[in-house]
């Protein structure tokens, strides 16, 4: 059990038996009146978000995640399927529980599955991923000077915007957190 003056960006606690991440929170000291804490929460079950208002000092359940390594094993009719690496046992997870992770999971790559009790609530994956890039347009001499960018579709099927000077088979590094062009790998 936390304070409700303890909550912060990334905390999960545990509201109507639903684990919940704290997006934003603001503690209120009203002229006239007790304090509080208006809060703005998202679901990690269903990814919606809601926003809570606690007094201050009110204590909230801390929410018990557990977090496996699994290794991302390939994809079929919109099911990702993940072996965990200690037991051997395979979990199916869809796109909604994925979310923007699935742009940047290729074969093999090893991810923390997140679970509350014995649900599968999200997948966290590396901050950045080496991919390789299977169709761009190629570089025309002399484009580099305007420092532009074209578009480039990743083995994963995900599309990037990259320098002009990047061709086609070449393997760059890529924030997923972001989406962006970190250099190349």
């Amino acid at each position: 059990m936390i304070s409700s003056n303890d909550l912060r960006p990334g905390k999960t606690v545990v509201i109507d038996g639903n684990p919940m991440s704290v997006i934003e929170f603001q503690h209120v000291k009203p002229g006239k009146g007790a304090a509080f804490v208006r809060t703005k929460l998202k679901n990690l079950r269903n990814g919606g978000n809601v926003e809570k208002t606690f007094r201050a000092g009110e204590m909230i359940a801390v929410a018990n995640l557990d977090k496996r390594e699994m290794q991302y094993m390939y994809e079929m009719g919109g099911e990702y399927n993940f072996m965990d690496q200690q037991t051997f046992d395979q979990v199916v997870l869809v796109q909604t529980q994925l979310g923007d992770a699935s742009k940047w999971v290729k074969e093999g790559m090893l991810a923390q599955v997140l679970y509350f009790d014995t649900d599968v609530i999200g997948v966290d994956i590396p901050n950045m991923v080496e991919l390789e890039i299977v169709e761009t347009d190629p570089g025309v001499r002399g484009d580099t000077a305007t420092g532009g960018s074209k578009p480039a579709k990743m083995e994963t099927g995900a599309v990037v915007a990259v320098p002009f000077f990047i061709n086609q088979g070449d393997k760059i590094k890529i924030d997923t957190r972001t989406g962006e062009y970190l250099g190349r790998a």
